[in-house]
């Protein structure tokens, strides 16, 4: 499966089969979210965070590349990313693009 931030891959024309989007929403346990709360008070970087953000973009990428596949698409373009707080220490992560065939 190929993913593009762009609209088009080049030398190849492309058929529009719709929308697809993948997302989770990922928290840390309650000692993380603790531990990482002490570390705004020094700086730096939140390391435990920084996985779950990752983890949260590599599971909503799969689940959207499965729905692209289940329509039997070969690629998706202009793919993007997108996030929101749903509560303290808790995200959720979109995947989203549109799904296309190799004509």
């Amino acid at each position: 499966m190929i993913l593009t931030t762009t609209e088009h891959i080049s030398g190849r024309e492309l058929e529009t089969l719709g929308l697809v989007r993948g997302s989770t929403i990922q928290s840390k346990n309650i000692g993380k979210d603790i531990t990482q709360s002490f570390k705004t008070l020094v700086g730096g970087e939140l390391k435990a965070y920084t996985e779950m953000m990752n983890e949260a973009r590599a599971l909503a990428t799969k689940r959207m590349v499965e729905e692209a596949e289940q329509m039997g698409a070969d690629a998706v373009v202009c793919m993007r990313y997108a996030s929101a707080s749903v509560m303290q220490g808790a995200a959720e992560v979109i995947a989203y693009g549109t799904a296309v065939k190799f004509k």
